[in-house]
């Protein structure tokens, strides 16, 4: 173990925010994501909702901050009546981390977020529930 290391950030995780560089992203997938067909580098996080994953992730990797909306949500299918009130959840999280909070937010058609998703550098399979849970975080730069 480590100190100040939030300990839902396995070390496969770890080791991957690690390696990312500026620009990189990394999808955060509910439990419906089509995980291993959207990307050949899928971090198992079983049994954690994407919420608590996103938090412990933006204590340590700090958005974009030279794109306009560094994270990235998958729109609701036109006609589907869905609601999304894990959406607001997100944008109080990121708020916590990035000035720009709901302004940071991008939605994506399904089809083209699948797509993004496949250029991720890996796609994190959590247990999360809610319907349109699906997340893309782009990487930026650590400056201290």
């Amino acid at each position: 173990m480590l100190k100040n290391i939030p300990s839902i950030l396995s070390p496969d995780l770890l080791k991957t925010l690690m390696a990312m560089g500026h620009g990189d992203e990394i999808c955060l997938g509910d439990g419906n994501f089509p995980h291993t067909s959207c990307n050949s580098q899928v971090i198992r996080c079983d049994g954690h909702g994407i919420p608590e994953l996103l938090d412990a992730i933006l204590r340590l990797m700090p958005l974009d901050t030279y794109v306009d909306q560094p994270v990235t949500l998958m729109a609701v299918v036109p006609g589907d009546s869905t609601p999304t009130p894990i959406w607001d959840t997100y944008k109080a999280i990121v708020a916590r981390y990035d000035e720009r909070g709901e302004a940071a937010f991008a939605n994506v058609e399904r089809f083209a977020f699948y797509e993004r998703a496949k250029t991720c550098v890996a796609v994190l399979a959590t247990g999360e529930k809610a319907l349109y849970a699906n997340i893309i975080l782009k990487k930026g730069v650590v400056i201290e």
